[in-house]
């Protein structure tokens, strides 16, 4: 853990890997997106790698998940095949568990954590406000662990956090709802499956009354690298798109009650892919 000259803020020891969900497990192209001459692993190689580890101990986290035993195997079956010493399965069905469980030791000992997919709301109301998840956190600040989320392991990474609005009713005023993620990417709203899943539009009514916030939609098979807490390389066979609201200048997402569609002027959008870096900007002050 050091500081930033420039800011004064402490910058994380830790690094991110936010996955978009589906990455391949395989070591087989699973879509016709996947480049030619790309390695279909990439993804996953890149999780173990950047924990500068050949044999990393790794805490598999599926408690996102409703089918905990299968979403484990899954992982425990590529995480060996690409090295991992040891590969360690926590999963809690309730609050109550999580509150008598002490992982403190395995969490010291993992050079890698990882959060798979399911149902992020679970993830937040399981493990907000635990010395479970103070933990991570310490040691995302702290040390060189590597943290690592897929689908709504990845979505509960970030504030703010999506917890319900599809394809479907995306587009009408008040559809999205949001609730504080793990804030371990703070004033940073992801969303996965983005383009597979049509989420620009409820991505969008985050950003709309979040303005201060920045969006992040990350496509299947794809992540971000995140290093020092702000700097970002996209991986993997698909896109990441980036909304900022900092310049809109009228919406009417006030209007919630309205049964109307969402209305916002002057998005700011890129869409980034393989191989592209970028920088998340300082979205507060420092206070002194």
């Amino acid at each position: 853990m050091k500081k930033n000259e420039l800011s004064g803020k402490l910058v994380p020891a830790g690094k991110l890997v936010v996955i978009g969900g589906h990455e391949n497990k395989n070591g087989r192209p699973e879509t016709a997106m996947q480049k030619e001459g790309n390695d279909p692993l990439e993804v996953l190689e890149a999780v173990i790698s950047l924990s500068g580890k050949s044999s990393p101990v790794i805490e598999v986290i599926t408690t996102a998940s409703g089918e905990h035993e299968e979403s484990f195997s899954d992982y425990l079956k590529i995480f060996n095949r690409l090295g991992a010493a040891e590969v360690g399965h926590i999963f809690h069905h309730n609050r109550g568990e999580v509150l008598c469980d002490d992982l403190k030791e395995r969490i010291e000992r993992a050079d890698l954590l990882f959060f798979t997919g399911g149902d992020q709301l679970k993830l937040t109301s399981i493990y907000g406000g635990t010395s479970f998840l103070y933990q991570i956190k310490e040691r995302y600040v702290k040390g060189p662990v590597v943290i690592a989320g897929t689908s709504a392991g990845a979505m509960a990474l970030s504030t703010p956090m999506i917890i319900s609005g599809n394809k479907d009713n995306q587009q009408l005023v008040g559809a999205v709802r949001i609730t504080t993620g793990f804030s371990l990417l703070k004033n940073i709203c992801v969303d996965t499956h983005f383009v597979d899943r049509s989420r620009f539009v409820r991505m969008s009514q985050v950003i709309a009354t979040n303005p201060g916030c920045i969006g992040i939609g990350i496509e299947e098979d794809t992540a971000l690298i995140v290093e020092h807490g702000k700097d970002i390389k996209v991986i993997g066979s698909g896109v990441v798109i980036i909304i900022d609201g900092f310049h809109t200048k009228s919406s009417n997402v006030t209007e919630y009650d309205s049964g109307q569609c969402i209305s916002i002027a002057d998005l700011n959008v890129s869409i980034l892919k393989d191989g592209a870096v970028w920088e998340i900007p300082a979205l507060e002050p420092v206070f002194v």
